[in-house]
């Protein structure tokens, strides 16, 4: 058996893709997944399974999510040793400090290097951002909400897909997945 974190993106966002929490464990726990639970309201899913890809696993709950709900949700899959090693790998320095004002995003895949190096780090002072494997770890000192980097970094000009957690829900999501 394995431990899994789901990371659903752009749900329950302004009205928008609404997915009941309860309604998502009740659609793991029918695929047969157990020790089924969600943090907050943004589609953060903590639950055991039979061993297999996090590819596969995220596929199997695209499609189930579609098939429930009626819409498409891109949905990224880490084992819980992934998300360990992705917190343990964290390259820069001070996430704990400001938890609301770092951000981890989770990739599909590793994206293109030519599409990383067309983003000009120096354009984005002081938010920082480094790319490590399916990961990109990103400090905005003045906030997130109006940085043009996390508008670059969130967009499609990565080419794979990709969903956002601030520190905090990372770690939290660790410690479900250490229940």
């Amino acid at each position: 058996m394995a431990r899994y974190v789901a990371l659903l993106r752009g749900i329950n966002v302004g009205g928008n893709k609404k997915v009941p929490m309860a309604r998502l464990r009740a659609l793991l726990e029918g695929l047969g997944y157990t020790d089924v639970t969600t943090l907050l309201q943004s589609g953060n899913v903590v639950f055991t399974g039979k061993k297999q890809s996090p590819a596969q696993v995220a596929r199997q709950l695209e499609a189930a999510i579609a098939e429930e709900f009626g819409f498409e949700v891109a949905v990224i899959v880490r084992t819980r040793d992934e998300l360990a090693a992705a917190i343990q790998a964290n390259p820069l320095p001070g996430a704990e400090e400001a938890p609301s004002k770092f951000l981890v995003t989770f990739l599909s895949d590793v994206p293109d290097r030519k599409r990383l190096q067309a983003i000009d780090p120096a354009a984005y002072l002081p938010d920082e951002f480094r790319v490590l494997g399916r990961e990109i770890y990103a400090r905005f000192p003045n906030g997130i909400g109006k940085s043009k980097l996390a508008t670059v970094l969130l967009g499609e000009r990565l080419g794979v897909t990709q969903t956002a957690r601030n520190w905090s829900t990372v770690t939290k999501l660790l410690a479900l997945a250490d229940s």
